[in-house]
């Protein structure tokens, strides 16, 4: 996942080059991925029966999607070529969500941290951005997908901020699957956020510090219209979670993969949810009183 720009965006904006640098990466020969127009055929659709029918699933995946640019690497590809190689995991990956039913899926894409990467690649990742998105937003709809992005859009290119409110605006009633993207977010900076927005509302007298608690305190936050993820996924090896969704995935089940993200499919994501559906989900109580409340009451 982490692509970094080496100084602030607002002031690269500024400058004549930002976005002329995109158009050194030729996305022209990019894959055209199908989505959700292909049969995926009678085992995969075993698999999926299996998942459902063995235990409950997740309700919201978060991912970390990262070593696209150590893919590229070890097959003497650039950087660019290995955030291109990703878009058709990201693809894979809606695509079995929402055939298995899972109601959320959010996907860090981009980190505010990223912005320090070199501006040639971040650059380009803003084009295949746009182009991505230019190709699927008609598909993500006729699939009945929502589309949402969480973090500061304000420093995002203009061009990428206009597409990304066309695309959330057009599918914004959808209800098969949302589609979460963190772009140019951190989890410091959406606790930051919530800490300012909360202030400002005690100041005004529009709530009193003294109701202030965790459940309050999540309704500040980006994530507050939809559940917190009960699944992290995060790819390439790495064993931290990298100020992504902090708050958020205090009770999160964490999945670590040695598996780059390009090569990431529908089969490890059924790796992750089957390993998923072995744990035993406590939040602080013990497995006997879990294993009681899931003992069906029997009416004589």
């Amino acid at each position: 996942m982490s692509f970094r720009h080496d100084s602030s965006p607002s002031s690269d904006k500024k400058k004549p080059g930002f976005m002329a640098l995109i158009k050194i990466t030729d996305f022209s020969s990019t894959p055209k991925p199908n989505w959700f127009s292909t049969d995926t055929g009678a085992e995969d659709q075993r698999i999926q029966a299996e998942l459902k029918a063995s235990c409950q699933l997740p309700r919201h995946i978060a991912v970390i999607m990262d070593g696209n640019g150590r893919w590229a690497r070890l097959k003497g590809k650039t950087r660019i070529e290995g955030h291109v190689a990703g878009v058709e995991s990201v693809r894979d990956v809606v695509e079995s969500c929402s055939q298995l039913g899972i109601n959320y899926l959010t996907l860090f894409t981009f980190s505010t941290e990223n912005w320090k990467r070199p501006e040639k690649e971040v650059s380009a990742l803003m084009q295949l951005l746009l182009k991505v998105l230019g190709r699927e937003t008609r598909k993500l709809h006729d699939n009945n997908i929502c589309l949402n992005v969480i973090g500061e859009m304000d420093l995002l290119p203009e061009k990428v901020r206009t597409i990304l409110k066309k695309t959330m605006k057009l599918t914004k009633n959808n209800n098969k699957l949302v589609l979460n993207i963190a772009l140019s977010y951190s989890g410091q900076w959406d606790i930051t956020q919530a800490c300012r927005a909360i202030a400002f509302d005690v100041q005004t007298g529009r709530i009193n510090a003294e109701s202030i608690d965790e459940q309050l305190f999540g309704s500040y936050l980006s994530t507050s219209s939809i559940p917190d993820p009960d699944l992290l996924i995060r790819t390439s090896g790495e064993f931290r979670i990298s100020n992504f969704m902090l708050w958020q995935t205090a009770y999160s089940e964490i999945y670590f993969t040695n598996t780059y993200w390009p090569d990431f499919h529908r089969s490890q994501l059924y790796d992750a949810i089957r390993e998923f559906q072995r744990r035993e989900r406590r939040f602080g109580q013990t497995s006997e009183q879990i294993q009681k409340k899931n003992i069906p009451t029997i009416k004589l």
